[in-house]
């Protein structure tokens, strides 16, 4: 077994952890939807035109300096747990590797930035960052925007806009986002009344993966729906707006916690710990579900000497490409959720150690006990 976070293509720069309010804001993204003239939609494209979109990209790509160094990935030559990997580090979509003939992936050094080759557009160029970092993605996804322009021609109109294959992506093609941690209000029962807030002022909230997907781990992502008659700094703006009210429910909801119920709290954190730190075998599900407790129980202080970075990280490296490029191997279920429990236990175990050697002795309940004393040590 590896025991180790393997080097892989992929480690997603978002994933560092950081930025402006990344105890609640997990990562900010901006993506740009654009086509080419005189090629049809890559859902109407047979195999030859879907190639000349990639020529097309790949050769923009290495003609054009300002768009910085970066690496080329044909989904095709890929394994399909790279593909897979890239998925869950959220650099692509589930449906862009379904059917990898004539697409790509277009990377930058510390993957920040990604161009999606043929997905459902010709090409999606997505910045995403760590924390509460919107403007900063905007920039840097319009950057790379105007490096491929200077080669690419792309299907614009001067009424519509930017052309996309939904409509919905008409006219900026500009969709932004945040990923959002919101535990307190799940707990306090807020959270469906905030998110239908959302909903009526523009904004759509989706699961972890986007569209179609489920949100799990009280993770959510909330995005602008409209992208034609706004300008992007709009778009952008409108979101911030939105998503500061969501972070200051959030933060209202965990002073009240802290305030009224700490005890019911720090069980339920601990508890958690406990589970995450003794398993033997835990699914994706249940462990996204656990980490979440413990990441609000590190955010509040209550587990003093565990980094919040490492419980960011642990979110994706518990997906189920995530643990097997860790054991080295492709994995069955039921070898996945013991080799998933294994590690949890490394990565945890480490981070106390760690906390620990920086003068933190670990999570201290109410009284100021060690509420893992006794517990069963890692072999």
């Amino acid at each position: 077994m590896a025991g180790k976070r393997g080097a892989g293509k992929f480690c997603a720069l978002w994933m560092s952890g950081g930025g402006p309010e990344s105890d609640i804001v997990v990562s900010s993204r901006v993506r740009l939807a654009r086509n080419l003239c005189g090629a049809p939609f890559p859902h109407r494209a047979g195999e030859e035109q879907l190639q000349a979109v990639l020529a097309g990209v790949r050769q923009a790509v290495e003609v054009t300096p300002s768009i910085g160094p970066t690496e080329v990935l044909g989904l095709t030559s890929m394994p399909a747990l790279d593909r897979q990997l890239a998925v869950e580090e959220h650099l692509t979509s589930p449906q862009h590797i379904q059917e990898p003939n004539g697409k790509a992936l277009v990377v930058n050094r510390d993957r920040s930035v990604c161009i999606m080759v043929n997905e459902e557009d010709h090409i999606r160029i997505q910045a995403i960052l760590p924390g509460f970092q919107v403007d900063e993605a905007l920039r840097l996804a319009s950057a790379t925007d105007d490096a491929l322009e200077e080669t690419l021609d792309y299907a614009f109109d001067e009424n519509l806009g930017y052309l996309s294959a939904c409509p919905t992506n008409v006219g900026t093609g500009l969709r932004s986002s945040a990923m959002l941690h919101l535990p307190a209000l799940a707990a306090v029962n807020m959270l469906g009344q905030v998110l239908a807030s959302v909903s009526k002022v523009g904004l759509a909230v989706r699961g972890i993966y986007g569209e179609g997907t489920e949100a799990v781990g009280n993770l959510f992502q909330v995005s602008n729906q409209v992208t034609m008659g706004r300008s992007e700094s709009e778009i952008v703006a409108h979101l911030k707006a939105v998503t500061r009210q969501i972070v200051d429910s959030e933060r209202n909801a965990r002073t009240a916690i802290m305030s009224d119920a700490r005890s019911q709290l720090e069980d339920r954190v601990y508890r958690s710990y406990g589970i995450l730190t003794n398993a033997r075998m835990i699914s994706s599900e249940e462990a996204l579900k656990l980490t979440s407790d413990v990441k609000l129980g590190v955010d509040l202080g209550l587990i003093p000497g565990l980094p919040p970075e490492l419980l960011t990280a642990l979110s994706v490296d518990i997906m189920p490409a995530h643990v097997q490029r860790f054991v080295g191997r492709e994995l069955n279920a039921w070898e996945r959720d013991v080799y998933r429990a294994t590690l949890i236990r490394q990565r945890l175990g480490a981070g106390a150690r760690a906390g620990a050697e920086a003068g933190s002795v670990g999570p201290t309940g109410a009284d100021g006990r060690d509420p893992a004393a006794g517990a069963c040590k890692e072999e």
